[in-house]
């Protein structure tokens, strides 16, 4: 098996080693699982891939959807692959600004909206709470979402009202500061986000957990044992182990 291997191994990396940069990026961002232990992903490929791509997006014709793969390969690295903080943030800050960036550039691209906000949130985690509101974070999150659904309503399944039911849920209710937060807004959009294409694995999370504080307990760890019972998909490897892991401590703690 190793000798027949061998030869498809030499044709791949011919082949790869006369792509542009752009696919290069895109085929490490591909393979960005491999070496990965569990939930703890492997820097290697993701590494490369964003080696590539800073170097695709001075080139007119792959500037656009370099810029996009960079917003995904800064959330991935820094989410899944590296557990210093001060490198998360390091990480997360890049995103946020190239994210920024490019919104500028472009206001109508759906993509740079949707991917801004994903390294935004994760950002707002890492530096806390308070930070997170003296920078604005959940308005800017409640209106780029709403425009990410003016725009494409479809994208990444919903990806719009995902963003927008999960700021619902997320965001303290602070009066006169913060009034808008609601659960009930949060089970709608995070329900629409549900129904629309094909529900994933966070989304599930998500509608579950506001389900159950709104009293659904049911139906919530119906929900949960769903995502616990899943298959990860292989192309989403390390993102869909660590939801089935977040749904398994969700639950417990029901």
């Amino acid at each position: 098996m190793k000798i027949l291997l061998l030869p498809i191994l030499f044709f791949a990396a011919s082949l790869l080693s006369g792509a542009s940069d752009f696919e290069k990026g895109a085929a490490y961002y591909k393979n960005r699982h491999e070496g990965a232990q569990g939930i703890k992903a492997s820097t290697e490929n993701i590494d490369k891939a964003i080696h590539h791509f800073q170097k695709a997006i001075k080139e007119p014709a792959f500037e656009l959807e370099s810029a996009v793969y960079l917003l995904q390969c800064y959330y991935y690295k820094a989410e899944f692959a590296i557990q210093d903080i001060a490198e998360k943030k390091r990480i997360f800050n890049d995103g946020k600004a190239l994210g920024s960036q490019y919104i500028e550039l472009y206001p109508e691209n759906v993509k740079f909206r949707y991917w801004y906000l994903v390294n935004l949130g994760s950002w707002a985690q890492v530096y806390g709470i308070l930070t997170a509101a003296r920078e604005g974070v959940a308005d800017q999150m409640k209106t780029h979402s709403e425009k990410i659904i003016e725009l494409d309503a479809a994208y990444q399944d919903g990806g719009g009202y995902f963003m927008l039911g999960a700021v619902h849920y997320k965001s303290p209710y602070i009066p006169f500061i913060l009034s808008w937060p609601d659960n009930d807004d949060a089970i709608k959009y995070l329900q629409k986000a549900h129904d629309t294409g094909t529900a994933t694995l966070n989304q599930k999370n998500y509608l579950a957990q506001a389900l159950y504080k709104d009293g659904e307990k049911d139906k919530a760890k119906q929900l949960l044992n769903e995502v616990i019972g899943s298959d990860p998909l292989p192309e989403n490897l390390v993102e869909e182990l660590d939801d089935i892991r977040e749904a398994k401590e969700i639950l417990a703690g029901y």
